[in-house]
Formats: structure tokens, sequence, C-alpha cells
């Protein structure tokens, strides 16, 4: 590290002896799971998962909201951008997200003349929606429960100005039920979990509490920074070597056991949790977030009549094994191939948490 600025050494320094001491501490093999996609980037970014000792492996988890929104919800959103009078506007990490029909996403709706907007905040919708009285305006809300209390404000504000013409399709989804379906696949064989800091900021632990107190499974939750990332996967190993079963804070700097509390009034306030498809996982048990009344009656499949999703098999795609943990991107016939960022078979490819899209960028 010589001529690297201290900061940066220090860092290196840290890196380096994090992971001597996960090679000191396991004494046999074992999987974890970092849940988030984001920590998948830094982790290969990095190359922090190249450092780990050969018993140490790491499964890639589901924690790309954008990867899970079903097919079916990005098929209805291109529909009504299609729509005479409709104004579909989202995040710009939805706008290349395929559909059922490979090459059909947002931007190509947009290129055949639909109305599609790509915002930075929900908020950004009401001016929207005021500017254009003429219109309907529909937000595609997607995102864990980090994005879910700006489309909560969002609702609320549309309640409170009496909008007629702002509507929400969404598809909002919960951290936890995906971690416990992985857990109760007979097939599972994550042994212990990294969990999301920016969930936890919002939520706190104490759904974590509960899924620990099921399973027995230790949890440990944690940053995006790779010496955040190498402390969370020492401490989870740790333990697993000695045998206890519980959540732990590496990421106390952001995280507090109680959350956010503003924030998850707001959420009980605007949403209820609902079952709900996660494209490749399929249903899960109080996966989603749905509209509670009142607020429901801003729901765009009611406004506009759309069904509740379905998710279709994707026989070349492997990305629902991708999610589970259960393979790795390289392991997909298609992938680097007929699969790429500009020209994806799924949605892990394509958003920017992507585990494809990161083994693509930093791995192939």
């Amino acid at each position: 590290m010589t001529g690297c600025p201290p900061s940066v050494a220090a860092s290196a320094d840290t890196v380096a002896a994090l992971a001597r001491r996960l090679a000191e501490r396991l004494s046999r093999p074992r999987t974890l799971m970092e849940v988030c996609g984001g920590q998948t980037h830094s982790l290969l970014r990095w190359g922090l998962d190249q450092l780990l000792p050969p018993g140490l492996r790491l499964n890639h988890g589901p924690g790309c909201p954008v990867c899970v929104t079903p097919a079916a919800t990005i098929d209805d959103a291109i529909a009504l951008a299609r729509t005479p009078g409709v104004i579909l506007c989202t995040y710009g990490d939805m706008a290349r997200v395929p559909g059922t029909r490979p090459g059909l996403d947002l931007l190509a709706a947009r290129a055949a003349g639909g109305e599609v907007r790509l915002l930075t905040s929900p908020l950004d919708a009401l001016a929207l929606a005021r500017g254009a009285p003429d219109h309907q305006v529909v937000f595609l809300a997607v995102g864990f429960e980090t994005t879910a209390p700006a489309t909560a404000l969002l609702a609320r504000q549309v309640k409170a100005l009496g909008l007629c013409n702002l509507s929400l399709l969404a598809a909002h989804v919960r951290v936890a039920p995906a971690m416990e379906a992985i857990l109760a696949d007979p097939a599972n064989t994550v042994e212990a979990f990294l969990a999301a800091g920016h969930v936890c900021g919002v939520l706190g632990t104490a759904e974590l509490e509960a899924l620990v107190a099921r399973f027995q499974v230790p949890v440990v939750v944690t940053g995006f920074a790779p010496e955040e990332l190498l402390a969370g996967l020492s401490q989870a190993v740790d333990l697993l070597e000695a045998g206890q079963a519980r959540v732990a804070n590496a990421y106390g700097r952001v995280v507090r056991p109680e959350g956010n509390p503003a924030a998850r009034a707001l959420l009980e306030e605007v949403f209820q949790p609902v079952d709900q498809v996660w494209r490749g996982l399929g249903p899960i048990p109080g996966g989603g977030l749905a509209l509670r009344p009142p607020y429901d009656a801003l729901d765009a499949r009611r406004r506009f009549a759309l069904p509740l999703p379905e998710e279709p098999r994707e026989p070349v795609c492997i990305s629902g094994a991708v999610l589970r943990g259960r393979a790795t991107p390289d392991q997909c016939a298609a992938f680097g191939t007929r699969c790429t960022p500009d020209h994806s078979l799924g949605a892990p490819m394509v958003s920017s948490e992507g585990a494809c899209a990161a083994w693509h960028r930093y791995r192939r």
C-alpha cells in the first residue's frame, strides 16, 4: 500500500486483518448469505469474496427489489404507459427491467410513444399530476422498507390534497418474510445471514429477533463498506463457532433496535402486509405491502381493473435459483452470451443491485 493515503492504507490493513481472523476462527465449512444486492456488489467490487477462506461460502440473497418485482407487474406498467391519457412514472432503475416478453421494457414502451417519466423521488409525481390535470398519473412504487416510507408519504399527500388523478401501482416487498422462506425451504443450506443495514435502520431488529427465535440461525446487521462487511462476516462466524443464535448489530452507527419510529408509524398508517409474488421465488406469505383503507382508493389496480400478478416460468433464465442462493450467475447457460446488461433475460442482470449484473461487471 506504499503511496496510498493513510485512510486508504488503514482501511486495507483493517480488511486484511479481518480476513485473517475469519480464516483463524473457521473450524469447518460454513455457508452464509448476504441479503442485500448492494452488499453483493460491494463484496464483488472490492474482491472481498476472494479474500475469504476456502471453507466460507457466501450465497447471494434475493435483496434486490427491482429483481423480484413480478414480470406481470412490469407488463401492467407497460400497458398503462401505452394507455392514452396515462403517464406512468417510476424510478430510473426500473426502466430496463423486462416483462414477460424479452426485449419489452418501459424504455421500449416510451420509444414506441408511451408516456413514461423517470423520477428521483415519489413526491415528484405530485407536481406531475398537478401540472397535468387532464391525465392520470400512475407511480410504479418498488423497493424494500427503505423506500416504502417515501411512497407512504406520497399517498398521504395525495389524500390531503384531494388529487383524483394520481394512483399507485405498489410493488413494495418485505425482507424478513423472504429470509423466512429461504430458511423454511427443505433445500436450504444457509447457516447465518448478513442483514441489510438500511432496512434495519427503518424497521429496527424486532422482526429479525423473531426469525432467529424460530429458526435458531445467527443474523448480523451490517453496512456496505468493505470493513463493515468483513466485520459482519467475522461476527457471524464467531456466533456459529460458539453455537449462539442471536441478532448482532455490526452497524450501530446507523441501526437502533427500535429503528426509525416516525418511518415505522407512517408505514403502518398507509400499508398492510400481504402475500405477494416475488419474481423468481414465487408467492411469499406476508412478502409484500398493500395500501390499507382509506389509502387503497389510490390503488392503480382498482382504478384500472388490473389483475393481481402471477409469475410465469422462465425456462432459460435461472434467476430464481440465483435469488435463492442455490446457483451463481456463471452457472447459467445464457450468462454473458444471450443474457447481458444490454440484452437481459432476467431482472438480476439489468438491475443496479442484481447479482448477475455484479458478476458480469466484476467476475466475467
